[in-house]
């Protein structure tokens, strides 16, 4: 058993640590931490693209189960500030392998996002100036 526990801890990342390809950007309410997956960063004209993963610090308590973390693809309007999620899966499990909820939106709505939220981390990092 001791074994078992020592291997499971060897494969776990170190806290804190961000997973490869990704980059941190912030917290979200809860103190939920948040990375962008470099990778997926798209900018055509005004608008930006990219994905968001977050890592619940405690798995959320859902219908039929738990989530331990979201995948969120948001696409921002840096002149006008506003961002709209066109994506969003949450997981059943702390690898994020096994999808426990799924929602594509066809028609993105655009908003100023609300604060604390990965649409505001999206807009505040996508739209930073070098």
């Amino acid at each position: 058993m001791h074994q078992l526990l020592l291997l499971a801890a060897l494969l776990q990342p170190a806290a804190g640590a961000t997973p490869k390809g990704q980059q941190a950007v912030g917290t979200i309410s809860g103190g939920n931490p948040v990375t962008i997956e470099t990778r997926t960063i798209k900018r055509v004209d005004d608008e930006v693209t990219a994905t968001f993963r977050t890592t619940f610090l405690k798995p959320a308590k859902a219908p039929g189960g738990e989530w331990f973390g979201s995948r969120t693809v948001v696409t921002v309007r840096c002149g006008a500030g506003t961002a709209a999620v066109k994506e969003n899966r949450y997981y059943g499990d702390a690898n994020f392998t096994k999808v426990a909820s799924e929602r594509l939106v066809k028609i993105p709505g655009y908003a100023a996002p609300v604060p604390g939220s990965v649409p505001a981390l999206a807009l505040k990092h996508l739209c930073a100036k070098p």
